[in-house]
């Protein structure tokens, strides 16, 4: 299946973007500790219409929104 126009655009924003009404949580946030505040926290989506699979850090060293193909 082809990837939708809004997961597209989605993989190209950055940490403060939105999910698109089509994507659904997958499962709980996973939060990491890290030292002092530096911690983040990561959460799977899922795209209702194309079936993608995104998950969205805060950490600063990974992408905001990952989009998983395989």
């Amino acid at each position: 299946m082809t990837i939708c126009d809004p997961c597209k655009e989605l993989s190209k924003k950055t940490h403060r973007a939105k999910p698109h009404d089509m994507l659904r949580k997958l499962e709980d946030v996973r939060i990491f500790i890290g030292s002092g505040s530096r911690g983040y926290e990561e959460q799977d989506y899922l795209c209702l219409d194309c079936q993608a699979k995104f998950t969205h850090s805060t950490d600063k060293n990974n992408l905001p929104w990952t989009l998983w193909q395989g």
